[in-house]
């Protein structure tokens, strides 16, 4: 921890005023005090007020009565954010308190826990946030409480005014005064080892009052800090408000924090009326005894049944007050990695993400350079159900925090879109408490930030992705040598968890192909496809690459509907033929991807539905003497079908790589649509017919040794115009088309 930067500095213009507890209850332990005793404490507090009408009276510095008139009027619709930063400066008293504390361990003599507990009265309307930190002298209290840097007030002033968020309102160094926001009194008790206990009181107008505190020494050391609260804010003082707010906003602070709650339980009660009648049965039951005959025994054996039943003892409710610890989860990111169980990455991972399953897998790491942060990044096991709808409008629900203090659970320029399922925390010690958005991209901190978190993250998709293909590769740049020295990976080592991945996640990395040129080459080894080869596992373009045949230069792909459409193409009877690989392009994302894609691994792509298809195992200019020959050879019925089909199709010609079973098939341009993009166009939403692209000119290729062909070579030759010529070359066209 840098405990003398300049960000820390900032942060304790009021960093020592909250501290202290003068309570001796352990932690979590049930305290049994009574609400009369909670609402009490107001009682005291307002003894205190004699005290301050003798005390000291300053004059705020100028700036400062500015500021609050500014918090009060224009800030209301953020009034919580003062509890974040009453919390956050009371951690940063028990910091620095523990840091003295090193090299003089007898600070901590007076009273060794190191906590914040809040508590509240419903009758007083006070909140009262403490922690036993280093706490203020006197000087202490009209410096920090009295004065505060202009520069400070006049950046906060022109924050405002150009619209920046309120939240912000801590990184100018004047946090402390957003308790004007929900109080219109503010009393602040204090204890430093140097000095007496004082108090400090304001109402929010020019001035505030210094004294000693006539009741002495009740903290032992450190701060407290009462709001007394306005009529529109009375909702901080309901417990179920205050335990959301401290887990929203200081779940992962490094010290305990503590609410005074209060719980209903039922107690049993003694009933002294019922003792009395039961001892006055008894003696009638004697009477009977001695003055019934003989013959009522039986009634008297059922009378004494009777009086030997228990007796149902009375019980009422009773309110019991206790402290209970609000803050459970700990900031596991800021321990060695070392020490970090699974079950407690998948916990936490449940947490912060409200999921009731593990994690697929998780990097945890510590980025160093330009801006130090440490990290924890999850990859959940299953999307939501909505995970594409408005896609552009989704997050990645990565938290920031700033020394262990929520910031903002909605920075959405931390991940790209493509890689809004990340669940995960980055923490900075280097950031100003309540760091802007403008502040980071004003720093450019934002862009190596995201730089660090997408690099681990695709590192991340890297390692999983390895255990399923076995074609690993260490491709990390060299100027994150220092982050993966630090960086620890949690990858099941068996297939089936990067299949999971795939499955949910899949059309996550075509977009970021799309989306996100400068790690197009990690992506592109993270894609998997099924093919003819494998039509019921996921195969990498690695894993293809490396089963080519030797005189294979193109990866084949073919585009459909289904696997099983795709199966029945005849485009796959010559690649069958002779053992060429083609992968199965069957999601709609697929063909938009293939237009980022040119080629990989120094391998063209080709689709084999479109025209020009080659295989590196031919003679080029023995097949194209052949297809001239052939094209001699049917002249006749190459025009003769043009004639007939007109527009529908922009040429006949023969097929270089000819169909072994199907007379004629359909292929388009390299730069046309596909039969397949072509439906998924016109399937979309929001398609409009009237505005859609013509569709692409076929191109019909003809196997010239199928019969049909032949027939028709024949009666183009005799009969051109006959109905029977007609008829078969429609026939061929309906079937070519269907099959492509």
């Amino acid at each position: 921890m840098k405990i003398f930067g300049s960000a820390w500095k900032k942060a304790f213009l009021v960093a020592s005023v909250f501290a202290a507890i003068g309570v001796n209850n352990h932690a979590g332990a049930s305290v049994d005090i009574a609400a009369a005793d909670i609402a009490g404490s107001g009682k005291v507090v307002d003894q205190l007020d004699g005290a301050l009408l003798n005390g000291d009276k300053f004059q705020f510095q100028a700036e400062v009565s500015r500021l609050m008139d500014i918090i009060i009027n224009s800030l209301y619709k953020s009034k919580e954010i003062f509890l974040r930063e009453l919390i956050s400066n009371a951690s940063d008293a028990l910091d620095k308190l523990r840091f003295l504390a090193l090299s003089d361990s007898s600070l901590l003599d007076v009273l060794k826990e190191l906590e914040i507990r809040i508590s509240f009265d419903k009758t007083a309307h006070t909140l009262t946030i403490k922690d036993t930190g280093v706490g203020m002298t006197k000087d202490d209290l009209v410096k920090n409480l009295g004065t505060v840097a202009k520069s400070g007030t006049a950046n906060f002033v022109s924050a405002m005014q150009n619209g920046a968020d309120a939240n912000m309102i801590g990184q100018f160094g004047v946090g402390f005064y957003s308790v004007y926001l929900v109080a219109d009194k503010v009393r602040v008790v204090s204890k430093n080892n140097d000095d007496d206990q004082y108090i400090w009181e304001s109402s929010a107008n020019a001035s505030f009052t210094v004294s000693k505190d006539p009741r002495g020494n009740t903290l032992k050391r450190g701060t407290e800090i009462t709001l007394f609260l306005k009529k529109d804010a009375l909702e901080f003082q309901d417990q179920a408000k205050l335990k959301q707010l401290v887990s929203h906003y200081s779940e992962f602070i490094n010290f305990p924090i503590y609410l005074h709650t209060s719980r209903e339980e039922t107690v049993e009660v003694d009933d002294d009326a019922g003792d009395e009648d039961d001892e006055e049965g008894e003696e009638e039951e004697g009477e009977v005894a001695t003055s019934g005959d003989d013959d009522d025994d039986e009634e008297l054996e059922a009378v004494e049944e009777d009086s030997a039943a228990p007796v149902e003892k009375k019980t009422e409710k009773k309110t019991v007050w206790e402290w209970q610890r609000v803050n459970e989860i700990k900031a596991i990111w800021t321990r060695p990695r070392e020490e970090v169980e699974d079950a407690e990455y998948n916990h936490f991972f449940q947490a912060i993400h409200k999921d009731s399953t593990d994690p697929l897998t998780w990097i945890h790491f510590v980025a160093e350079g330009e801006i130090e942060f440490k990290s924890i990044l999850y990859i959940p096991s299953k999307a939501p159900h909505d995970m594409y709808h408005k896609f552009d409008h989704k997050r990645a629900d990565v938290k920031l925090y700033v020394r262990k203090v929520l910031i903002s659970d909605q920075f959405e320029e931390f991940l790209p879109k493509y890689l809004n399922f990340i669940v995960g925390v980055v923490d900075s010690d280097d950031l100003p408490i309540n760091v802007s958005r403008e502040t980071l991209q004003e720093n450019k901190i934002l862009r190596v930030m995201r730089k660090k978190l997408v690099r681990k993250v695709l590192e991340m998709l890297r390692k999983l992705s390895e255990s399923d293909d076995g074609h690993g590769d260490d491709d990390d740049d060299d100027d994150v040598v220092q982050v993966d020295e630090q960086a620890k990976d949690k990858a099941k080592a068996d297939s089936s968890s990067y299949l999971t991945f795939w499955e949910n996640y899949g059309k996550n990395v075509k977009i970021g192909i799309m989306d996100d040129p400068a790690n197009k080459g990690k992506l592109l080894k993270l894609l998997r496809f099924k093919s003819t080869k494998s039509s019921d596992k996921y195969i990498s373009l690695n894993h293809y690459v490396a089963r080519m045949h030797p005189w294979q230069d193109t990866i084949y792909y073919i585009a459909g509907e289904s696997v099983d459409a795709v199966e029945k193409s005849p485009f796959l009877e010559t690649c069958k033929a002779k053992g060429v690989e083609v992968l199965y392009l069957v999601d709609p994302l697929d063909e938009y991807v293939m237009q980022h894609i040119p080629d990989f691994d120094g391998k063209k792509m080709q689709s084999i539905t479109k025209e020009g298809l080659k295989f590196g195992d031919e003679d080029e200019k023995l097949i194209e003497r052949k297809r001239k020959l052939y094209a001699d050879q049917y002249d006749g019925v190459l025009s003769g079908l043009k004639k007939v089909y007109g527009n529908k199709v922009s040429k006949v010609t023969i097929s270089k790589a000819t169909a072994v079973d199907s007379p004629a098939v359909m292929v388009t341009s390299q730069w046309g649509h596909s039969a397949n993009m072509e439906r998924i166009i016109k399937a979309q939403t929001f398609a409009n017919p009237a505005a859609q692209n013509p569709a692409a000119q076929k191109i019909m290729e003809l196997n010239p040794r199928h019969p049909i062909v032949g027939k028709l070579r024949d009666l183009f030759a005799t009969a051109p115009d006959a109905t029977e010529t007609h008829d078969l070359s429609w026939l061929l066209y309906d079937a070519a088309l269907t099959n492509s």
